[in-house]
């Protein structure tokens, strides 16, 4: 039986304008489902149901006033949550922190200023670990975000409760974040099609500053289709941002439907992370992804190393001061994750040298690695090293064991934060067990549209859209 739930949230875009179904049913829709099903999964930290409703209603209405439905925002109508990262005015906002479980938003993101001016009406905050750090979603404001595919696993992070909302039914499309593989990790083990823009495509404003530019926001869906809509409503660059992508050729949208040719595929099985052995599953993956683009045409070589192991604590150190940024009142710091105080140790321990140092290396490398990357139209790679683990499995260890073991779980991710490249996260395996085993698409800077075309293309030769969890049915 079809569900609202089964339609993406562009069919359902279309339907608002069309009158086939209201917002207001939509919301409570969702609603319904996130109060009955979110135990089960922990995808949510703050429900704004009044909020929600009462947008809904005005949404309802501006359909019925409209003297041409056809022009109403893209997103009006649909429910989207926003990561608990993100500050949304007067809605409750943690970090993931014990330390700010009581804070209330006192501004909007210009990402959810974006949403909001599409016409999204909002669900919630989705949950995420502590200050958006580890990969995995689990800390001391919320319950831990788990794969629907099975609960006893976690959804990843750091937007797992986005990727797990998404995923269960719980919400059409999210938005998320990613500075080190945090759309891709949870849309990997969640079996979603999420995207990590190019470096200034989306604005990091007004309150997160993206002084390393390694974060950057993006969507999280079901399908190509409505993660290029959601690409399209949240792109954009405001005053003061840093960092500005190069110009689009046009809607993201509109490569949904363009068909990418031929394209140059490099491919590597070679972690930039020293004695990492990847999963026979992700090998799998990797290579059932490379046989379906040699059948669709595509030339495949092999990709040299551009990137390696000497970089990595060059990664670290900017990590650890990124740790730093969130400003804690000294009274608070004995409520931080161990993790979290282990990496701002790190953090405030690094000297200014050493950071432009280490930022210096790692621009060095790029000016090395990019020609070579620039000759493929994509570079394919496994998104993670490993299926989706139990959750515990990080979360449980000493500090400096816990991030030594998040880097073997996802090796391949954070080169793309340091390049500042496009990369995508697309389901195309499950393995045995039933759990999804992502693979990973980058492109050339600005190279978003090659990247959702050819993504697309995948799509329509093996649909995963079929592939739903039992909790989808619930």
């Amino acid at each position: 039986m079809t569900q609202t739930h089964d339609l993406s949230a562009t069919r359902m875009a279309a339907a608002v304008r069309t009158r086939e179904v209201s917002p207001v049913e939509l919301a409570d829709h969702y609603l319904a489902r996130i109060e009955r099903l979110d135990g089960q999964v922990g995808a949510y930290v703050t429900v704004t149901a009044e909020r929600a409703r009462e947008e809904a209603r005005r949404a309802e209405k501006a359909v019925l006033d409209a003297a041409d439905p056809a022009e109403l925002p893209p997103l009006h109508g649909v429910p989207v949550p926003i990561k608990d990262l993100n500050m949304v005015d007067g809605v409750r906002m943690t970090f993931g922190s014990a330390a700010f479980a009581e804070l209330t938003g006192f501004a909007d993101d210009n990402v959810v200023a974006k949403l909001a001016r599409a016409g999204s009406v909002l669900l919630g905050k989705t949950s995420t670990p502590e200050f958006g750090l580890p990969c995995y979603t689990e800390g001391a404001v919320s319950p831990p975000a788990r794969t629907p595919w099975d609960p006893a696993r976690s959804a990843g992070g750091s937007s797992g409760g986005a990727a797990a909302a998404v995923a269960s039914g719980l919400a059409p499309v999210a938005q998320g974040s990613d500075g080190g593989g945090s759309i891709r990790i949870p849309s990997s083990v969640c079996g979603l099609f999420g995207i990590k823009p190019t470096r200034g495509r989306i604005s990091q404003g007004p309150v997160v500053p993206d002084l390393f530019g390694l974060s950057t926001n993006g969507p999280i869906a079901r399908t190509v289709r409505d993660a290029a809509l959601m690409l399209d409503v949240m792109s954009g660059h405001m005053p003061g941002d840093l960092y500005r992508a190069p110009r689009a050729e046009g809607p993201f949208l509109g490569f949904v439907d363009r068909p990418p040719g031929r394209l140059r595929i490099a491919r590597s099985l070679q972690p930039p992370v020293p004695d990492v052995e990847v999963h026979p599953d992700c090998v799998a993956a990797y290579e059932d992804a490379t046989a379906l683009l040699e059948e669709l045409g595509h030339e495949i070589v092999e990709l040299p190393q551009v990137l390696g192991p000497d970089l990595v604590p060059h990664f670290a150190t900017l990590w650890g001061v990124m740790a730093t940024m969130t400003p804690v009142p000294e009274e608070s710091e004995h409520l931080l994750q161990p993790l979290t105080r282990h990496l701002r140790e790190y953090g405030n321990r690094t000297s200014a040298p050493q950071l432009f140092q280490a930022h210096a290396a790692l621009q060095g490398a790029l000016r090395a690695a990019f020609p070579v990357m620039d000759e493929f139209d994509a570079i394919l790679s496994p998104t993670l090293a490993m299926p989706p683990v139990p959750v515990g499995y990080f979360h449980d260890r000493e500090p400096a064991d816990n991030f030594r073991a998040q880097t073997h779980f996802t090796p391949f991710c954070a080169m793309y934060n340091i390049t500042g490249q496009p990369a995508v996260n697309v389901p195309l395996h499950w393995n045995e067990d039933g759990l999804p085993i992502g693979v990973m698409l980058a492109g050339r800077l600005g190279g978003e549209g090659t990247l959702i075309s050819l993504s697309a293309q995948l799509e329509e030769a093996r649909p995963w859209i079929g592939r739903k969890p039992a909790i989808w049915t619930a």
